[in-house]
């Protein structure tokens, strides 16, 4: 096999077979322990739309901190006249710094990323809307930059192949750069879903596997996949692959593994409790849409 095929391979193992095949083990393990378990979480919808509006808006906006840090550094040098759109960028002129300066948007996302998981983690966000807004900008951070440093790994002519070639990467650093990438994904995933169960949407919601893996259900993976469909309008017009493959990438293995490990929710109790504001968030989602196609779209210059 070339080294190409064994990313791929391994990088599909990471994005979907491993994490469903633990959730399917983690499934039938609780109910072999626990067969007359019921999950005492009910239904929110408010949540899931809540939660849905969020992953929009924490996507976007996630998407736009990539691209205007891809602006900002070109339009800062000699030579090079960058413009923002709302779902891409380009330049004009030359300099041997631009191919290194194609790594910076994932760089600050993934800085974004981090600081918002430190924060959740350390238990910042005392509502549901809050929280999950911590949670969403620490997936979508992380979660966009990652698998770019795959793709990188594998294509010299992507954004962060350009930078990795630039720093006389070899094939050996890019592959070990592709699978710590890989490895974090899982990491990112799980570090997260304390903090998301935490969230309770009433009050007799208690820690089992059951409410874990409901509560999990509810507040991301529903939310996360209604959420696709919904940030295709931010998007277009471009080529549908684009306009869909980056969501794809971003939500599915992530909340993959999410799903996966929530059914080991012993340790996180419910504590966030709160009413969802949800005509503030569609207010906010349809705000950044008409910023992205209104004002974005035509292009700003830096010259």
């Amino acid at each position: 096999m070339t080294r190409t095929t064994w990313v791929l391979a391994v990088s599909l193992l990471v994005a979907l077979i491993a994490p469903l095949a633990w959730g399917m083990v983690e499934w039938l393990r609780s109910r072999r322990h626990a067969p007359q378990a019921a999950s005492t979480t009910t239904w929110q919808w408010k949540a899931v739309l809540g939660s849905m509006l969020l992953y929009v808006l924490a996507f976007n906006l996630t998407f736009f901190v990539q691209e205007l840090f891809l602006v900002v550094p070109k339009a800062l040098t000699p030579g090079l006249q960058p413009t923002l759109y709302h779902n891409n960028h380009g330049w004009e002129g030359e300099h041997p710094l631009a191919a290194l300066f194609q790594g910076t948007g994932a760089l600050a996302t993934f800085v974004v990323g981090l600081l918002c998981l430190w924060a959740a983690r350390r238990g910042a966000g005392r509502t549901p809307a809050r929280r999950m807004a911590l949670v969403w900008m620490a997936y979508c951070g992380l979660l966009m930059a990652l698998p770019q440093v795959v793709i990188g790994a594998l294509s010299g002519a992507s954004d962060v192949g350009m930078a990795m070639d630039y720093l006389g990467l070899s094939l050996p650093a890019k592959t070990l750069a592709a699978g710590i990438a890989l490895a974090a994904i899982p990491w990112v995933a799980l570090s997260l879903r304390p903090p998301v169960l935490e969230v309770a949407e009433d009050v007799s919601s208690s820690a089992t596997p059951a409410t874990g893996a409901k509560r999990i259900f509810m507040l991301v993976t529903l939310p996360a996949l209604l959420a696709v469909v919904a940030i295709l309008p931010f998007r277009v017009p471009r080529e549908w692959l684009e306009v869909v493959l980056l969501p794809v990438l971003v939500t599915v293995p992530g909340i993959a593994w999410m799903q996966a490990g929530a059914w080991r929710a012993k340790e996180a109790m419910p504590s966030v409790r709160g009413r969802w504001p949800l005509a503030g968030l569609l207010l906010a989602t349809l705000a950044l849409l008409v910023v992205f196609q209104w004002i974005l779209r035509p292009g700003i210059a830096f010259h």
